[in-house]
């Protein structure tokens, strides 16, 4: 039985990340994940009684070791999976981090109610990746197995009360490329007071092999991979 506050379900580490947020990350990928998203690269982080579990005082230790390597802006970012799912531990981490002025950011899609715990968790973190899935929410439905509200509703809670957050958009040709779609996403960030950044996520089909080790079929087998032009052009309406 899992320890909600003081134990992580994880799945993996990166130490040295560089996409992750600003600087080099401490990268951790926690297990589990309620979306369903047909093109996801990380399809063995689903089950959410999968991974190795961790207390959260190894987790620091881990950390520990790299603060070196992150001065200037780096920090940690948990990443997943979901890492929402596992609030109660991500409280007692991020606490720890506050205490050694670590900078901390989560990589989430937001699509969960936001609860006390998470409205906590919020004010421990500096740093939201907020992946709006689609904005078309008929297309999010499908492309992920649920509405896009709840991450929409995240979005606006981040920006009303002060939290930086960065906005990724994967974009997927046929699901996430329309131009009305895309003018419609570029107004909903103009209505957010604290994203500081914009990003075009090209989808790419790197993770297909993790879905054909597990005898799970591959949904986006006949989804092409986006040209320069394609994510040129959708960088031009959101105007990045």
């Amino acid at each position: 039985m899992i320890d909600s506050k003081e134990q992580l379900r994880i799945h993996s580490f990166e130490s040295l990340g560089a996409v992750d947020g600003p600087g080099i990350r401490f990268v951790i990928f926690t297990q589990g994940c309620h979306l369903r998203c047909k093109y996801c690269q990380n399809r063995d982080t689903w089950d959410i009684k999968s991974g190795k579990i961790y207390n959260i005082k190894d987790v620091v230790e881990k950390i520990e070791r790299y603060i070196p390597y992150m001065q200037g802006e780096g920090g940690i970012t948990v990443s997943g999976g979901e890492p929402l799912l596992q609030v109660d531990a991500l409280i007692t981490l991020f606490k720890e981090m506050k205490k050694r002025n670590i900078h901390t950011a989560i990589d989430t899609s937001g699509n969960l109610p936001i609860t006390d715990k998470i409205k906590e968790l919020i004010e421990l973190t500096d740093l939201f990746l907020l992946d709006i899935k689609c904005i078309n929410d008929n297309i999010c439905k499908d492309l992920v197995g649920a509405s896009n509200k709840l991450e929409l509703e995240f979005a606006k809670y981040l920006s009303d009360n002060g939290k930086e957050m960065w906005i990724r958009q994967v974009l997927i040709p046929g699901y996430t490329d329309n131009e009305e779609d895309l003018k419609e996403l570029k107004a909903f960030i103009d209505s957010l007071k604290t994203v500081t950044k914009v990003e075009i996520l090209p989808y790419h089909n790197l993770g297909k092999f993790k879905w054909e080790n597990m005898n799970v079929p591959y949904e986006f087998e006949n989804v092409k991979i986006p040209t320069n032009e394609e994510v040129k052009k959708a960088k031009q309406i959101l105007g990045i």
